[in-house]
C-alpha cells in the first residue's frame, strides 16, 4: 500500500497548470521513518536532481540535527514531506511560498503510514501555521523560542536557509540554546532505535 502511495504521489498533476516546471513530487518516507520534517517546498536544485534538501538549506539542517548525509537520507529514520511537494517558482525575494493542494491532498494519507512516529520537526512558518494554527506564538520566533511547549509531538524551528542570516544575527540564542536541545532530541531517537 504504500508503494501504491508513493507511485499516486509522484503522477500527480494537481498543480501542473500553476507551476514553472512539470510537476516533480519529492517526499521521502517509509513505514519505520522515526522523524518526520515537514518543510516548506523544494527548491530549483531539489527539482532538479530529485533530492530534497540537496543545497546550503541542507547542509544547515543536516548541521542543526546532529546527523550525517546518510542518516538524513535513511527513510527509516527520517521521513522528509514538504507543505507544497514541488518547486513552486522564484519570487522577488527567494522562492514563492508552497502551493496550498498538496497538503489536504496528501499530508493525512502520509501520516496514516507512519507507524513508528515520534517527532515532528516544523520548519518554517508555512508548516507551523498549518499544524499548530492557533496554538502558536504570535510569530515565528516566539514559536520557535518556546519550542517546549509543542513537545513531545511537535519541534518548531527556523527554515536554515542561508537567507535567514539577518534573523539569525538577531537570534543568536538559536543556534547556542535551541540547537543543542534539537541534537539531544534526535541522538536519543535514533540511539533508542538502533537498540532495537
Amino acid at each position: 500500500m504504500i508503494d501504491k502511495l508513493k507511485s499516486n504521489i509522484e503522477d500527480c498533476l494537481i498543480c501542473e497548470k500553476k507551476l514553472p516546471n512539470r510537476p516533480r513530487p519529492i517526499v521521502q518516507f517509509s513505514s519505520n521513518s522515526k522523524i518526520l520534517i515537514l518543510a516548506q517546498a523544494p527548491g530549483q536544485k531539489a527539482h532538479d536532481n530529485g533530492i530534497p534538501f540537496d543545497d546550503l538549506s541542507g547542509n544547515n539542517l543536516r548541521e542543526w540535527l546532529g546527523v550525517s548525509r546518510e542518516q538524513f537520507y535513511n527513510s527509516d529514520i527520517f521521513a522528509i514531506m514538504p507543505m507544497g511537494f514541488c518547486f513552486p517558482g522564484k519570487g522577488k525575494t527567494g522562492d514563492l511560498p508552497p502551493r496550498k493542494e498538496c497538503a489536504p491532498q496528501w499530508h493525512n494519507l502520509i501520516l496514516e503510514k507512519l507507524e513508528h512516529l515520534e517527532l515532528i520537526i516544523l520548519i518554517g512558518q508555512y508548516s507551523q501555521n498549518y499544524y499548530l494554527k492557533y496554538n502558536k506564538y504570535k510569530n515565528l520566533t516566539d514559536t520557535v523560542s518556546n519550542f517546549q511547549d509543542f513537545l513531545p509531538k511537535y519541534f518548531p524551528i527556523v527554515h536554515p536557509s542561508p537567507l535567514n542570516f539577518r534573523w539569525h544575527g538577531k537570534n543568536k540564542w538559536f543556534k547556542e540554546i535551541i540547537v543543542p536541545q534539537l541534537q539531544n532530541k534526535i541522538a536519543s531517537i535514533i540511539k533508542k532505535n538502533d537498540k532495537k
